[in-house]
């Protein structure tokens, strides 16, 4: 639980030294750190004397994308306009958290805009920043989808009435909040630079690394990364923790100023000109990304580009332009708010977004205008909000079938979970062209691993599902959450022969090149496979048959085996052959 006694002293220690000016709420202070705070961050006292332990069990950090009970967002004055604009999306998807300590007036202002204040509540607490993004805590929950909670971590600006926000948020809802603000456990590290997949893996830039290393300016223990890794892991349940090169003109270091996960596959990234700006280091963080990490579906991850827009004069931040981009945007539930910047530029930045993201309702919310220049700032849409999962999650777990051949069998795998189990499943699907959902039972595996057959792939129409689970409890959900209005397609091809299909379908090499094991997604391809591993001069060097193509093939490459090696697959469909590069 919350350490007040150290906090609350601090804030008396700030007060006397007439620093109340300061941490006014009405001050608007940057993302990074104004003059006056600079000063302070060697006298302020960041971690706590009280232990505070993490869960007992193991748990689970929730992807953006999944259900949401609670918008959180701290009301500055100075920004009122982008906060009503997002309140009134909010409060029409979910419950929304005000931080504010003048309900009076901001209920007034609300109300007045013609926002419907009965999915509105405020937590009546000081607070110094718009930003609560970086300061407010992490949903989890115990065992995948048990008992939620809130995970604070030490937030990185001397801004003590900030620091006490999550600490009111879990008091306001009734739940728990774990705080890595002690002992060897005392973590620095902030939401913007913070990305989870909801299956113990998340993104962050290396910023968390020197906010923990030796010499940090907040008196926190030094921690090697195995360190670091492994507090998020008990805290947070993240066993796979991604950190890329920070970006030389991002002063901030957040990578939500330029990606985003979208689902549990794909990575929208925003892209600069050709050597521009962020550009060349942003490509290459993506590249070590693809090098070196798997989906969590072990295939590689799908990389979706958008473009970061220039000033009106055409300057990016490499020569004086702020950080515009699109990708530091917010998922709540069926909406997502993306930040604008004038019309000339957002209409294809928003049409991407329906596109890569069908059935949303798509929001773009201007930050870039002179009466509220957030953007000025350093931060948009993401940084100012928050939320909070919803206390009983039905989560469905699934990776698209995005191709498949003329005449095959299309196998849709789903792992559903709910805290009371799961009562029945379906696939809702259609060809494309038609309006009327068919619908196919899914039958369970083992565990919580569901599947379904549609023997649709002789029409020459592409296929668009969505999934259907129901819990024992009687709750409901689909994934995509917005469907039927949103869904799946899977294409349809008729137009290869087998053996083109088969090397369409059999996906480059992962890792490549290695140091030790390979990875193949075989998709689709159905049957038994032979596999064999051959050197450059044509001599085998290993074989094997595998009974069923479909899904992750993993292949331990022998110490001895270096330099380019060719691993060939071979079955109904013909003969494929793919080149790797052995370190």
């Amino acid at each position: 639980m919350p350490t007040l006694r150290t906090k609350r002293l601090v804030l008396i220690i700030f007060s006397v030294m007439s620093f109340n000016v300061l941490f006014s709420q009405e001050r608007i202070l940057p993302k990074g750190l104004d003059a006056s705070e600079k000063s302070l961050i060697s006298d302020f006292q960041f971690r706590s004397a009280r232990l505070s332990a993490p869960p007992s069990g193991p748990v689970r950090t929730a992807a953006e994308w999944e259900e949401v009970e609670y918008l959180v967002v701290r009301w500055t004055s100075g920004f009122q306009n982008i906060l009503r604009q997002i309140v009134q999306v909010g409060v029409n998807e979910c419950k929304v958290m005000i931080v504010t300590q003048d309900q009076a007036s901001v209920s007034s202002y609300l109300s007045s805009a013609g926002v419907d204040l009965t999915n509105v509540t405020f937590v009546n607490t000081q607070s110094n920043s718009i930003w609560i993004r970086d300061y407010a805590g992490n949903t989890i929950y115990s065992n995948d989808v048990g008992q939620r909670a809130l995970v604070d971590w030490i937030y990185n600006r001397p801004r003590p009435y900030d620091d006490l926000v999550p600490s009111a948020h879990a008091s306001a809802i009734g739940i728990p909040l774990y705080e890595t603000n002690s002992g060897t456990n005392d973590l620095v590290n902030t939401g913007g630079n913070f990305m989870s997949d909801g299956l113990g893996n998340a993104f962050a830039s290396e910023l968390v690394l020197d906010e923990n290393a030796a010499g940090n300016p907040y008196g926190v223990t030094t921690k090697t990364e195995a360190e670091i890794d492994a507090i998020m892991s008990n805290y947070m349940g993240i066993n796979n923790y991604i950190k890329m090169p920070v970006l030389p003109y991002d002063a901030i270091h957040h990578i939500d100023m330029h990606m985003k996960l979208l689902d549990e596959e794909t990575l929208l990234v925003s892209k600069y000109p050709t050597g521009v700006a962020d550009g060349p280091q942003i490509e290459a963080n993506i590249q070590y990304v693809l090098n070196n990490f798997q989906s969590p579906f072990g295939t590689p991850y799908n990389v979706e580009w958008i473009d970061a827009p220039p000033s009106t004069s055409g300057n990016y931040p490499d020569n004086g332009g702020y950080y515009r981009t699109y990708s530091n945007s917010l998922i709540v539930n069926k909406s997502i708010l993306v930040p604008t910047y004038r019309p000339s530029v957002d209409g294809p930045a928003l049409a991407r977004y329906q596109e890569l993201m069908p059935g949303y309702n798509v929001v773009g919310i201007d930050v870039d205008n002179s009466g509220e220049n957030l953007i000025s700032m350093v931060g948009a849409i993401h940084c100012i909000t928050h939320t909070i999962g919803v206390s009983d999650p039905l989560w469905i777990v699934h990776q698209p079938v995005d191709l498949a051949f003329y005449g095959s069998v299309i196998t849709i795998d789903a792992s559903l979970k709910h805290n009371s189990g799961i009562s029945d499943a379906k696939v809702f699907w259609r060809e494309e062209g038609t309006t009327t959902f068919n619908e196919t039972t899914m039958t369970l595996v083992s565990g919580d691993n569901w599947t379904a057959d549609l023997p649709l792939a002789a029409s020459t129409n592409n296929l668009e599902y969505y999934i259907w689970a129901e819990a024992n409890s009687g709750k409901t959900i689909t994934r995509p959450l917005v469907a039927p209005a949103g869904y799946w397609t899977t294409t349809i091809d008729a137009t290869l022969s087998t053996e083109d299909w088969a090397q369409k379908n059999i996906s480059a090499p992962y890792p490549n090149p290695t140091r030790g094991n390979v990875s193949f997604d075989l998709n689709n391809v159905e049957g038994p496979v032979d596999v064999s591993i051959s050197n450059m001069l044509g001599q085998k060097l290993y074989t094997t048959n595998i009974q069923h193509g479909n899904g992750i093939l993993d292949l331990k490459l022998d110490a001895d085996w270096n330099g380019p090696l060719v691993i060939s697959f071979s079955g109904d469909f013909g003969k494929v052959s793919r080149k790797i590069i052995k370190l």
